[in-house]
């Protein structure tokens, strides 16, 4: 059967706190029809946003403090309601962790959510999430395709000392190793920055992904060379509510000494602590810049949010060999320009400076012309990426040759 040559595709980019969604239109060009997201999903203050392709504001309203599973259906209503009720041609789904099972997208089956479930163990703050989200789309939209996107395929190139643990070998052949994650917002800023700069991609370039969730990256020659996450999405920088990396020692602590089941300590580490837990009023940035003045610690978790970052960032120069490009991505390292200079005025020693103005009118490249670092502001688009990927993995799956009778 010859394929459809127009696809319409929506991309369902599931994170910690959040709903991102696009609908995009793949034929002879591609066209964004509609994007949008919302956010603190589980909080309150929550808000269901929609564009259209060229811009103009459908929607903004309040939520009431949804859960996943309430946010989709309110999300799918949406989509219908404005579509007229056909949605989608397929259904790309970003999919945190793939584990050593998955390289690349695949086409969702039974077999594929199944061996997602044993993943749960590795990112339990997200897969829940992400696979009750690939089931309520399935059952919103069952005679679509469905495909799975993975965060941590941007990072199988990675050199083997950087997946590595100390641990024994064993160890590692059965999956502790670092995987890494972001992946998708990687590789959306990677395309961007190829299209910028051309062939040689920025050079020794790392990516801060700075949002609800914060990671940073070294790429060279476009690949990734290693990353601050490691087996967990809840290792490497400080975040909104993960801790970061911490000495091993700690989680034995809280069980041994304080009895903490390990059902508390991993709530402790990936929903009660970061900018959450040491300034003990909210995960959200913004509310902690706003109070920041008055209210010490709002100022000391933000303090600690750019140090993590700023170590971060060095340790993956470091890894890169150097550093010719810094980009700032993700919803903070996007929309918040103070955070991004107090950020870089610890990386001065690596060549990186800002110029006040650009930075702070959000100009592509913040810092100035002389700078030995470009330093980049870049938009990341992960709805658009896994929309592609779904595309050209449908694509893939449609030329494989088949056995008549």
């Amino acid at each position: 059967m010859a394929e459809s040559t127009e696809r319409t595709i929506l991309a369902l980019n599931v994170g910690s706190s959040s709903i991102k969604f696009a609908l995009d239109r793949f034929g002879r060009d591609e066209e964004r029809l509609y994007s949008g997201h919302i956010d603190r999903i589980g909080r309150a203050g929550g808000r269901f946003r929609v564009d259209r392709g060229d811009g103009h504001r459908l929607a903004d309203e309040p939520t009431a403090r949804l859960d996943f599973e309430a946010a989709l259906t309110y999300l799918f209503a949406w989509l219908r309601k404005t579509t007229g009720g056909d949605v989608a041609c397929a259904v790309g789904h970003r999919v945190v962790h793939g584990g050593r099972e998955f390289s690349g997208p695949v086409v969702i089956s039974p077999e594929v959510t199944d061996a997602l479930r044993k993943l749960i163990p590795f990112a339990p703050t997200h897969m829940p999430a992400g696979i009750a989200a690939i089931e309520a789309a399935g059952r919103a939209f069952p005679n679509v395709p469905h495909v799975a996107c993975f965060d941590t395929t941007f990072h199988r190139t990675m050199p083997d000392v950087a997946r590595r643990y100390g641990l024994p070998g064993d160890w590692h052949d059965a999956g502790l190793q670092r995987y890494g994650f972001h992946g998708l917002s990687y590789h959306g800023t990677v395309d961007e920055l190829t299209r910028l700069c051309g062939p040689s991609s920025g050079g020794r370039v790392v990516i801060a992904h700075l949002g609800s969730g914060a990671s940073a990256c070294a790429v060279v020659g476009g690949r990734s060379v290693d990353t601050t996450m490691g087996l967990t999405p809840g290792s490497g920088l400080v975040m909104a509510t993960r801790c970061g990396d911490i000495d091993s020692a700690v989680p034995l602590y809280l069980s041994d000494e304080r009895g903490l089941s390990t059902h508390a300590i991993r709530d402790l580490l990936d929903r009660e602590s970061g900018l959450l837990g040491v300034s003990g009023t909210s995960a959200d940035i913004r509310d902690l810049v706003a109070e920041e003045a008055t209210d010490p610690r709002a100022a000391a978790a933000l303090e600690l949010f750019c140090y993590s970052a700023r170590k971060g960032i060095a340790a993956m120069a470091a890894a890169a060999g150097g550093l010719d490009t810094l980009v700032f991505t993700g919803g903070i390292g996007t929309h918040q320009p103070a955070i991004r200079e107090r950020i870089a005025a610890g990386l001065r020693f690596l060549g990186v400076q800002m110029d006040t103005i650009r930075n702070a009118t959000g100009a592509e490249v913040v810092s100035p012309d002389e700078a030995a670092v470009a330093v980049r502001v870049i938009d990341t688009n992960e709805e658009l990426v896994i929309a592609r990927l779904t595309n050209t993995t449908l694509r893939t799956e449609a030329a494989k040759p088949t056995l008549d009778g």
